[in-house]
């Protein structure tokens, strides 16, 4: 396959452009995804290859997470859910850990499947955090402090999965990873700020200063999900996959550590909307949520559209109630305009993207997804 260099020094040959024409349209075109790749050794399709920023799989949508690549995938997958429900019923979680790692070994290690090795992620911090609950149940007294409980609980993760990772390379587990981190930093610094003030619960009692930690941990994710988008912008490697998971995380972090703010009342009671919020919350949440898709637009990350659907909803249900809509059918009008919404975005979101992304400055737009 020809380079994008020799087909523009091509053309200069035979006349079509200048030769200081062909030397201008090069990075120009490939600033802007035109470019002609060679063909993927079958090696670097390899879920489990060595590098990051290998390829390992071309997509022509950037947001395409390279997880199932043929039903043999879904098939095994199926096996890998009904072996570990019967090792985790005739055993125990103790039990089930050993196996998912001679299972990774077979279907990751060697045969490099996608969607099995996302279960196995999955399942290995799933029977992690399991154990370590029976585990502080049975050795940890039951009225330790509800901040240290948390801290010692995500604390195994943190530490058990940077091995998973490093020997399976599966990019769902480094996203668990610096979510573990990100879960971690907020039990000692609550843990911390809760015996440094003597409080009983901080965050009850602080919840100005609790929202804008959490703003600062959902901050702090984002910003390492956009260092692995921003250094695969074509997105063809696994650091594009990463960055998928972790916008997954990060979208509704944002979100909700946003409305904080905007409920500091309720957040000690665990609740989004009540029945004292008037119109301008629900103004708020829908002017948050717009941003965020705006966001989500302007970086390719659909994350940021999904994660706001139930808070929007909730929102736009809140403003036809205090608009006198009779009866219940306020909900089923919330409900269609979400519905619209979602499919409004999902199929003109090439369109949506270039009008979002139109207004930015070229060396901004240079270093985002290519528009397609």
């Amino acid at each position: 396959m020809q380079s994008l260099k020799s087909v523009l020094d091509g053309a200069a040959g035979e006349g079509i452009i200048s030769s200081g024409q062909a030397g201008a349209l090069l990075p120009y075109m490939e600033a802007r995804g035109v470019f002609l790749r060679e063909p993927v050794a079958a090696d670097a399709l390899d879920i489990a290859g060595p590098a990051e920023d290998r390829p390992i799989a071309p997509v022509e949508d950037t947001e395409a997470p390279r997880f199932v690549r043929g039903f043999h995938d879904v098939l095994i997958t199926i096996g890998v859910a009904i072996v570990m429900a019967g090792v985790s019923g005739i055993g125990s979680v103790f039990i089930a850990l050993p196996v998912i790692v001679i299972l990774a070994e077979i279907l990751v290690k060697r045969q490099r499947l996608a969607l099995p090795a996302v279960l196995l992620t999955v399942l290995y911090v799933y029977c992690i955090f399991v154990a370590v609950v029976i585990a502080y149940d049975a050795y940890l007294d039951g009225q330790a402090d509800p901040y240290l409980r948390f801290l010692l609980v995500v604390l195994p993760l943190a530490v058990l999965l940077p091995p998973f990772y490093w020997r399976y390379r599966i990019p769902l587990s480094l996203s668990l990873w610096f979510l573990s981190l990100a879960a971690v930093a907020l039990g000692a610094v609550f843990l911390a700020l809760t015996r440094l003030a003597g409080s009983a619960d901080f965050i009850a009692d602080r919840p100005m200063i609790s929202a804008a930690i959490f703003l600062a941990a959902a901050l702090a994710l984002y910003a390492v999900a956009m260092s692995y988008d921003l250094s695969d912008r074509f997105r063809v490697s696994r650091r594009s996959d990463i960055a998928f998971w972790l916008h997954l995380v990060t979208a509704p972090a944002l979100l909700y550590s946003t409305l904080a703010f905007v409920f500091l009342g309720d957040l000690a009671n665990d609740t989004l909307f009540s029945s004292s919020k008037g119109l301008p919350e629900a103004l708020a949440v829908v002017a948050v949520v717009l941003v965020l898709m705006g966001i989500g637009l302007v970086i390719d990350r659909r994350a940021f559209v999904t994660s706001g659907l139930l808070a929007l909803g909730l929102a736009t249900a809140s403003l036809f109630k205090h608009m006198g809509a009779p009866g219940e059918s306020y909900i089923l009008m919330a409900l269609l305009i979400v519905g619209l919404v979602v499919l409004t975005i999902g199929i003109g979101w090439p369109h949506f993207r270039r009008w979002a992304v139109a207004p930015l400055p070229i060396p901004l737009k240079e270093k985002l997804p290519p528009l397609r």
